[in-house]
């Protein structure tokens, strides 16, 4: 049974469809939720205590200015490190803050493997080596209904596929998380078919604007923005960039990405900021900055998440109705 929600209930706020489908938990009284949810997210949007922002204090150095980075200001540090989609730790998005404090990213390594000449396991420190880091200051739109303005540090993803040397026939890169359920409390429920797994084509993993992200702002990745590495692909819908990624491999066919599999009604595996693409719950037309009122109004939202001019061309002559 699925109930509808009236328009006024923030997306940002919405279940998603796996995580209330895996409780077996559904709202009811719409119109009353729809109310007090609308007040629990505006006094908890504007009443964080700056304690709880999680920062690890210590700073990457030697960060050049990316060309690409968007002239928008950026949102605080404090809201991108309070307000997240990590759900290994929580499907609420204010707790993985703090339930991610003290999840270990050091020692990490990152396998490599499929079809590549050589299969490799790199650590933390030779992958921080493989490219010059730099800050791309990206806008990001979450399928939700939010967006923020990211500072992010980090480096190409093509400089680790060129060091994967993958072979040829290789047309698609798949990614996934780290299995750790002692550190991950989410891993031991069944809100997601867990490990978390990712993926691109390999024309879109080669696209300049795709990066390894290991820094926000000009410190180390926090926890909670998925630390130690994560994926941005700043087109997409939040839920593309995975996080703490520990194995990337190769493929000659499409790999399965987790809410693909979760929920292939509503999420595609492109996955392509596109406005005129409902999602099946809610319109996709508008979004809300966070660390704005609630009350402020909402923006429209841009094609390919205002990166037409560089990513169009990547998709041309596809139905992005069909392939969403």
């Amino acid at each position: 049974m699925l109930i509808r929600k009236p328009d006024d209930i923030p997306s940002s706020e919405i279940t998603p469809k796996a995580a209330y489908l895996s409780r077996r938990q559904f709202l009811t009284g719409a119109a009353a939720a729809g109310a007090a949810l609308a007040g629990g997210f505006y006094l908890r949007s504007n009443s964080h205590d700056e304690s709880v922002v999680q920062a690890s204090g210590e700073k990457l150095t030697g960060i050049t200015k990316s060309k690409y980075s968007s002239t928008e200001k950026p949102t605080s540090f404090k809201d991108i490190t309070n307000y997240n989609n990590y759900y290994e730790f929580s499907t609420d998005k204010y707790e993985p803050n703090g339930m991610s404090k003290d999840f270990r990213t050091r020692p990490w390594s990152l396998a490599i493997d499929g079809m590549v000449k050589k299969r490799k396991s790199l650590d933390i420190d030779s992958i921080l080596k493989l490219a010059p880091l730099e800050e791309r200051i990206y806008r990001h739109r979450c399928v939700e209904g939010w967006s923020m303005v990211v500072p992010w540090v980090g480096f190409p993803l093509s400089a680790l596929i060129k060091a994967a040397d993958p072979l040829p026939s290789a047309k698609f890169i798949a990614f996934q998380t780290i299995l750790a359920p002692d550190e991950m409390p989410n891993q031991k429920r069944d809100v997601l078919a867990w490990p978390y797994v990712e993926g691109l084509r390999m024309d879109e993993a080669m696209h300049p604007l795709t990066i390894l992200a290991v820094g926000l702002y000009d410190q180390v990745l926090p926890n909670v923005d998925g630390a130690p590495l994560r994926l941005i692909v700043p087109w997409k819908y939040g839920f593309k960039g995975i996080k703490a990624i520990v194995k990337v491999s190769f493929a000659d066919k499409m790999p399965p990405t987790t809410w693909n599999v979760m929920a292939p009604d509503e999420y595609g595996f492109y996955s392509n900021v596109n406005p005129t693409v409902d999602h099946p719950r809610w319109s996709q037309a508008t979004e809300r900055r966070i660390g704005a009122s609630l009350f402020a109004p909402k923006q429209p939202t841009l094609m390919f998440n205002g990166y037409s001019d560089q990513v169009a061309s990547l998709y041309s002559g596809m139905d992005l109705r069909k392939n969403f």
